[in-house]
């Protein structure tokens, strides 16, 4: 697209002596690809339509991180919508989202890097619709990033929606007599709407109309990068941008109508400019895994153990069953028992709509090292409640991995070869004790002998803190130790069940 390139115009030396000729040499940012991949045939051009806004506003923003020199610094985070593809033309880290989710992913990224520059990259249907608690939520909290808005008042990739941006009057497939208030409301007019609130850096709108308010643009966004790389906070800038195919008009007229209609109902404006101290209370200094991992280790008086060695990089743990088992509640103690002894955690759970008997599963991962997802396609442990999960999940596991099946042996016709397969009658344990709620417990006392992934120590530590009822915990400690016992009984006389062609 024209709008990609830069096209500069000199005299040379063989055309100075001609006047009225010149050479023209087209050349783009750094920061973009040399080639676009997207399709073979057209590797010199982007996707966008003739006279499409996106372009100028890549363009923008990759001149703005040439400039600044911090392109391998850099992460854009690209929505759905027809700026989906631009991790095909940007040349620095790219993370492509769900529809208005791009402001919650660059919170995570801000967060887990805080020394890169993250990139919000958004349009008026993907932040403002379905995105909206995504990014009044950012703003609010003061998010470190810099999100980019560009606001062409309709939905184009999907072919013309009424957008929430929409103009009164404006028509649309899904308002084919024009935006009524009465029926549709009014536009949102989200640089207002953000200004409101108290954490916000940095607020301007700009537009993409004629070639002084390009320049405008350029210093906004520009102005927005060097925010975050100075560490203000949150920065948004809002690009009226033109639409031409979806609104019917050539590129001309497009930008014009940026002039007479958008900017009259979005006027141009620096909504925001200060610096806001936001409290810190009493959150405590960060401290990576490796720094508890090299500690001495010792026990606090809040249970957590510093230092505690592991024999694992990264282990994925999965388990199953029905809901009101305690599946779930048996992931989130894993995981915070692994906070608690230093570990990256992450727990993703997995239900129905049902509360009692509908199916449930969870994902834990404990790590040394960060995290990269929390979905795990090939578990280490499955730790399945019934037969109807140990069927569903277990020709996942990992190969050399382990299943803890609750029953006291596997189904006569399942066969799972690459995994060692321990059996332990959960259930009947936890009612021999009192309470059938306890089989999850059971059940994570053998996972802890079994693989000895966590300390039965740190277990009892978090239990305390959950469980307030002194009956209760007591039971939760002898459920623990009844799975632990079991494990080791059952090893002493070898009645560990091997799945068939399971190698001892």
């Amino acid at each position: 697209m024209p709008e990609n390139n830069v096209v500069q115009i000199v005299e040379t030396p063989e055309t100075s002596k001609a006047p009225g000729q010149y050479e023209i040499i087209h050349s783009k940012s750094e920061v973009f690809y040399p080639e676009y991949e997207r399709k073979s045939d057209l590797k010199h051009q982007t996707h966008y339509c003739p006279g499409c806004g996106h372009g100028v506003a890549h363009k923008l923003i990759a001149e703005a991180l040439e400039e600044l020199g911090v392109q391998d610094e850099t992460i854009l985070v690209s929505p759905v919508g027809c700026s989906v593809f631009a991790y095909y033309y940007f040349d620095v880290g790219n993370v492509q989202v769900a529809h208005g989710r791009a402001p919650a992913a660059a919170t995570g990224l801000k967060r887990a890097c805080p020394d890169k520059i993250v990139i919000a990259y958004q349009g008026d249907g993907d932040l403002a619709a379905i995105g909206t608690a995504e990014i009044v939520h950012a703003a609010n909290r003061g998010e470190k990033i810099a999100v980019f808005f560009v606001n062409n008042a309709i939905y184009g990739m999907t072919g013309g929606q009424m957008a929430p941006t929409t103009l009164v009057g404006q028509r649309s497939t899904t308002s084919p007599w024009g935006r009524r208030p009465v029926n549709e409301g009014f536009p949102l007019h989200m640089a207002e709407m953000l200004s409101s609130l108290e954490a916000p850096v940095y607020i301007e709108r700009v537009a993409l109309s004629d070639n002084k308010n390009i320049m405008k643009a350029r210093r906004a966004v520009r102005k927005a990068l060097e925010l975050q790389k100075a560490g203000a906070g949150f920065t948004f800038v809002e690009i009226l941008s033109p639409c031409p195919t979806i609104w019917g008009k050539d590129p001309v007229e497009a930008r014009k109508w940026i002039s007479e209609k958008m900017i009259p109902n979005f006027p141009l404006n620096v909504f925001r400019d200060r610096k806001v101290e936001i409290p810190t209370g009493n959150v405590p200094p960060h401290k990576t895994v490796q720094e508890l991992v090299d500690g001495e280790r010792k026990v606090a008086a809040d249970g957590v153990v510093h230092g505690r060695q592991h024999h694992f990089a990264e282990l994925g743990i999965k388990i199953a069953g029905f809901g009101g088992q305690g599946v779930l509640l048996l992931g989130q103690v894993l995981a915070e028992m692994g906070m608690r002894e230093g570990l990256e955690v992450s727990w993703l759970p997995s239900y129905g709509p049902e509360m009692r008997s509908g199916s449930a599963h969870c994902h834990v991962c404990l790590s040394k090292e960060r995290i990269g997802s929390p979905v795990l396609s090939r578990p280490k442990v499955l730790i399945a409640m019934n037969e109807i999960s140990l069927r569903k999940f277990a020709a996942q596991v990992a190969p050399g991995g382990t299943i803890i099946y609750a029953r006291e042996q596997l189904p006569e016709d399942l066969s799972i070869p690459q995994a060692q397969v321990v059996c332990i009658p959960a259930s009947e344990i936890a009612d021999k004790l009192g309470s059938p709620k306890v089989a999850n417990i059971v059940l994570m006392g053998a996972l802890l002998e079994e693989t000895e992934c966590l300390s039965p120590e740190t277990a009892m530590k978090v239990l305390e803190s959950k469980v307030k009822n002194p009956a209760l915990l007591e039971l939760d400690r002898k459920a623990l130790d009844a799975g632990r016992v079991y494990i080791d009984h059952t090893v002493a006389v070898g009645a560990v069940t091997q799945a068939d062609g399971f190698a001892q």
